[in-house]
């Protein structure tokens, strides 16, 4: 296949692309999946308390969504190189199939203990969905077709941001929190049906030898993710950063990324081949959507508690004000096509991080306690900025690469993202907790001081500590969003060698 810096198509040689003629039901079905992924990210959140009180266990609720996210990070890789592998429809049918099997046993669940473990067979299924929907997304569509796609799922995604946490409540408070993972069954049932009646990917071509599948590879990803992604989402939760179980977490999770090395050094077929890192393109989309994970921790964790620890807003305010932004990212992401066509992949992104990045930068500038008007701008300009960055690198990098590859590099870059929002939620946690403590003297814990709040047990240098944290974390962010610029200035190529059968 021949590589072209325009991105212009041609015929497939491979015959892999899955017939167009009937795409409809399937795009139709790669929504309700991502819906089913998206929604399940923040529909939990509101009914936590009805869970905690109907099963007990407050003391580890955390892991309900801890453990999700863990098993939907160390799995992606190992489901992009399966569908690479065996093709997208058995990877998507099976993950589809452990999300519903994970959603009813959450529903069934008796105590903490067994929802936290059907809460990870679930991630174990969302691991296939985001990843295997993404790949077959560009699959579907040729390259010049491909924003319309990627601008529909971000605006499922953006919607069930929205949507989540209102319809968590509405079941929670007028339902039972059951019915929270009940409602996944029918919605995921359609998407099945329809993908396996309308989804024909072409024959694949026989060969002599049978298609290896590296286990070995896939149990060592599996060991030194869970341990290193434990470690940095418990570290200073539930034990201090230099305690003897954060130490020996990283300890042996650094002597489990050694064996993954070595593995996937002698595996025929590996499930994190090398040439994911050394090809300059993918390896500088990797770093750059990494520090979109992390920088994205700022609002997503810290601006509600701003919007109602600093400007005094009501919960449902609050989060309109974290919300705003995921109405301008998806309109964002649909326009930044026009952009690329004119100045490249490379250079759309890196206009639309710059901007992300004065936007960061500018949240600690805001007046204390000011309007609730000035970070909604903001979060709106983010989103947009955001939009123009993101979008463009994902069609980017997919288009650099075969039908036989895509699985892989499109896995690769969601896990980056997910490992950089693992990573963003310990350090700017420590990051703000260190700050509450130097303002307020003693241990400084943004949860508690938050919830005083709350009560009217806290005063107002609490609240100013409050403000000081989240700017700091901001802060951090805006280094994160300048990272990702220079990354991309450096690493990346100007034009993306595109392959003209893309």
């Amino acid at each position: 296949m021949r590589r072209h810096g325009t991105g212009t198509r041609a015929a497939d040689p491979a015959g892999r692309t899955p017939d167009a003629r009937g795409r409809g039901p399937v795009v139709a079905a790669l929504m309700l999946s991502m819906a089913l992924a998206a929604l399940d990210s923040t529909i939990v959140a509101t009914a936590v308390p009805q869970i905690v009180g109907d099963l007990g266990g407050f003391s580890v609720f955390s892991w309900l969504f801890s453990g999700y996210l863990l098993a939907v990070t160390v799995s992606l890789p190992v489901y992009g190189k399966l569908s690479d592998t065996f093709g997208r429809k058995p990877v998507l049918v099976v993950g589809a199939a452990v999300f519903l099997l994970g959603s009813l046993l959450c529903a069934l669940a008796w105590n903490m203990a067994a929802l936290i473990a059907f809460r990870v067979v679930q991630g174990l299924g969302g691991g296939a969905l985001q990843g295997t929907v993404q790949t077959l997304a560009a699959d579907l569509y040729p390259l010049k077709e491909r924003p319309r796609i990627q601008s529909k799922l971000s605006t499922v995604w953006a919607v069930s941001a929205v949507a989540g946490p209102g319809v968590g409540g509405l079941l929670a408070a007028y339902a039972d929190w059951r019915w929270i993972f009940l409602v996944n069954l029918p919605v995921g049932a359609v998407a099945l049906w329809l993908i396996v009646r309308h989804l024909h990917e072409p024959q694949r071509e026989k060969t002599v030898t049978r298609a290896r599948v590296d286990w070995a590879g896939a149990l060592a990803v599996f060991a030194c993710g869970g341990l290193l992604l434990t470690a940095l989402v418990q570290g200073g939760v539930a034990w201090p950063w230099l305690s003897a179980p954060s130490l020996a977490l990283f300890g042996a999770g650094l002597v489990l990324l050694v064996v993954v090395v070595l593995v996937e050094r002698r595996a025929a077929e590996p499930i994190m081949p090398g040439w994911v890192w050394r090809r300059r393109t993918i390896a500088a989309v990797n770093l750059a959507l990494g520090a979109l994970g992390l920088l994205m921790v700022a609002p997503t964790v810290f601006l509600p508690t701003y919007a109602q620890a600093v400007l005094g807003l009501g919960p449902v305010a609050a989060g309109f004000v974290l919300s705003v932004w995921t109405l301008s990212w998806p309109v964002s992401a649909a326009f930044s096509q026009h952009v690329y066509r004119r100045i490249g992949f490379r250079d759309t992104a890196v206009l639309g991080i710059g901007t992300a990045t004065l936007v960061l930068a500018a949240f600690p500038l805001l007046p204390y306690p000011g309007e609730a008007w000035q970070p909604t701008l903001l979060m709106l300009v983010l989103g947009a900025a955001l939009g123009l960055f993101q979008l463009p690198l994902i069609v980017g990098v997919q288009s650099t690469v075969g039908w036989a590859e895509r699985g892989t590099t499109t896995a690769s870059v969601l896990f980056c993202r997910q490992t950089g929002q693992t990573v963003g939620a310990a350090a700017f946690g420590a990051v703000a907790n260190g700050v509450l403590a130097t303002r307020l003297g003693g241990t400084g814990d943004l949860d508690a001081i938050a919830h005083g709040l709350d009560t009217g047990a806290a005063t107002e240098t609490a609240r100013r500590a409050i403000a000081d944290a989240v700017h700091a974390v901001y802060l951090g962010a805006a280094g994160a969003a300048a990272l990702a610029f220079l990354v991309l200035l450096v690493l990346a190529p100007r034009r993306f060698p595109v392959l003209t059968d893309n």
